[in-house]
């Protein structure tokens, strides 16, 4: 049984922590260094932080921001937004990130994802799968773009299962039509990626219950599960869904030597 993972997300504006819904309406939610010591401490198994302004703005992610994160926490850190050649991608490791993430730029050139996966290995490549539903996708998911703002015309586990075969490790999908609700995780839409490729699958989108961590490993069929809102309000506590997890016969890594699993 493979070991579930918990992954706080920061998605970052202006040096800050930010939350929304369904990608807009963001609210702030915190210093980043501060939110990233707390979330180890709390029994994180790794970080994201994504610049979720950086493609939008035509921009690279702020280094400063990955070195800052980066230097109060032990667990790896997968950094995304902006990434789109491999001297950003060399940047964004040397700062201090274990991990990339790549959206917009690797729909754009899916070259860069095979290129990257060779030079740095395939455990330090994600790529982040934004969709919503559209009928007249096979899937019925279409794969969007630039920070949720723009339709890709392509179909989104079609993409997934493209990712893998160009060399990506891990496979993030996010479900705008659940982002930031806490109504539970897309588990139509994280089962198609999960079925669709042999990689580790981060459930994110939604999470908002201990029952929709759960939900997003038995039905979802993810193994990663990335949340933010429910972490950055305290909501929940880490330890609370591990816990909860462990209980339901799974398998997590312990939040201290003293824990009960």
């Amino acid at each position: 049984m493979a070991v579930i993972k918990i992954m706080p997300c920061l998605d970052m504006k202006e040096g800050r922590v930010v939350k929304g819904i369904h990608f807009v309406d963001l609210k702030e939610a915190g210093d980043p260094v501060e939110n990233a010591a707390f979330y180890e401490k709390e029994g994180a198994d790794e970080l994201a932080m994504l610049d979720i302004a950086a493609t939008v703005e035509n921009r690279k992610t702020r280094l400063e921001w990955v070195k800052n994160v980066s230097s109060v926490i032990n667990i790896p850190l997968t950094v995304g937004g902006g990434i789109s050649t491999l001297e950003d991608i060399e940047l964004v490791l040397k700062a201090g990130a274990d991990k990339v993430s790549m959206n917009s730029a690797a729909v754009k050139n899916p070259d860069l994802v095979s290129q990257a996966s060779k030079i740095f290995g395939k455990d330090k490549i994600t790529i982040a799968i934004d969709a919503k539903r559209n009928k007249k996708m096979s899937s019925g998911f279409e794969l969007v773009v630039s920070g949720g703002t723009q339709p890709a015309g392509r179909d989104a586990i079609a993409w997934a299962k493209q990712c893998q075969e160009l060399g990506a490790g891990v496979v993030l999908p996010t479900s705008m039509d659940g982002d930031g609700t806490q109504e539970g995780y897309d588990l139509e839409f994280t089962r198609a990626i999960s079925d669709a490729v042999d990689l580790p699958v981060v459930a994110s989108g939604g999470a908002g219950k201990l029952e929709h961590f759960y939900e997003g490993v038995v039905q979802g069929g993810a193994k990663i599960l990335l949340a933010a809102s429910v972490f950055h309000y305290r909501i929940l506590k880490i330890k609370e869904v591990k816990e909860y997890l462990f209980g339901k016969g799974l398998k997590v890594n312990p939040v201290r030597k003293s824990s009960t699993f």
